[in-house]
């Protein structure tokens, strides 16, 4: 397992994350994304840990609330130190009926916060992410709320989840105008099927130093090599997630190019289509972490190995080329006339 710096901060998290989404789900969407025990959560964090993952993502409306409960209760039961986990769970979500519980407005998040430490157990949130864009609530709002949670303790590092480039490049300069605490990291979909961030988020992240922590990774199991190009799932293997909750949004056709040029690629090294996936995202530079989910102890190790897989640079260019985004403008024009530009740089550079 190798661990990198989250964005521009000296705090170390693991290639690899472990999501909880499937944690505690009794009814409606969560049942179908996962009902697992607290036993069960239990034996996957440990697992987790085992393998090298120091890092672990919940958020306050998973399960409404019973995931970070789990999550607190099985790092208590582990008896693992504090300090040998980075904790992140998020706030915006619908926690009530009533108009001021959901959004990223100082009221919600200081509620939210108070609930979720108690749910964990814990006296400070790792990292405390937005998980979505607000669009009632001033961006200066949120970003003073969440400087005054980090400022008591309550919070080591703020990020932010599906967020667009210009949001989050304007919150950035009103945190370096205001002296407030500014985003490290943004958790964002992104699979070697459904490259959409890299046109603007991608050079985003690069350019501010934001860590990039990927969710979906297996674009709901569709990468997983479970389904066949007509959708149907494949004789003799495990049911995905995909079955009975069809998302993300996923170009098809695409995604089954992916996964034909991804199959041999599996077959050469006796490993499954799912951690070629994984293995594709932890080769792209900007990924900080890549959040694995699971319901069963041998899908998690499935999971685990991926960090083991080396590609290859012509099966990177051969999945490049497979995958690659359509081009649009400006992105076609940027590269027209800063080509010029970019000669001049490599020829200082050699």
């Amino acid at each position: 397992m190798r661990y990198k710096p989250l964005g521009r901060t000296g705090l170390f998290v693991s290639e690899l994350c472990l999501g909880t989404m499937t944690f505690g789900g009794s009814s409606g969407i969560w049942a179908q994304i996962g009902d697992l025990s607290q036993a069960d959560a239990d034996g996957l964090i440990g697992q987790a840990v085992d393998a090298g993952i120091n890092f672990v993502d919940t958020a306050d409306i998973y399960a409404a609330g019973v995931s970070e409960q789990m999550t607190g209760r099985a790092l208590k039961n582990l008896k693992l130190p504090r300090d040998r986990i980075v904790l992140a769970t998020k706030v915006f979500g619908d926690t009530g009926s009533g108009p001021n519980q959901r959004g990223a407005s100082r009221s919600h998040i200081m509620d939210g916060v108070k609930v979720s430490l108690q749910r964990l157990q814990m006296d400070h949130i790792d990292l405390y992410q937005i998980h979505g864009f607000d669009p009632a609530t001033p961006i200066e709002e949120t970003l003073r709320a969440l400087d005054t949670l980090v400022r008591h303790g309550h919070v080591r590092y703020v990020g932010v989840s599906n967020w667009a480039a210009w949001q989050i490049v304007k919150a950035l300069g009103l945190s370096e105008r205001l002296g407030l605490a500014r985003f490290e990291s943004l958790q964002a979909y992104y699979t070697v099927a459904g490259r959409d961030l890299e046109r603007e988020l991608m050079p985003m992240l690069q350019s501010e130093g934001l860590g990039l922590m990927v969710w979906s990774p297996l674009a709901g199991g569709l990468l997983s090599g479970k389904f066949s190009r007509d959708s149907a799932a494949v004789p003799g293997e495990p049911a995905s997630r995909r079955s009975s909750f069809d998302f993300p949004p996923v170009d098809r056709p695409r995604a089954f190019d992916c996964i034909d040029a991804m199959r041999p690629m599996a077959a050469a090294r006796g490993v499954s289509v799912a951690q070629i996936a994984l293995a594709w995202l932890l080769h792209q530079p900007a990924v900080t972490s890549v959040i694995v989910g699971a319901r069963r102890p041998d899908q998690l190790a499935d999971n685990l190995a991926a960090a083991q897989v080396r590609l290859t640079a012509d099966e990177l260019q051969a999945l490049d080329a497979v995958s690659r985004l359509p081009r649009e403008y400006p992105g076609w024009m940027l590269e027209r006339q800063g080509e010029v530009r970019r000669q001049q740089l490599r020829g200082a550079e050699g």
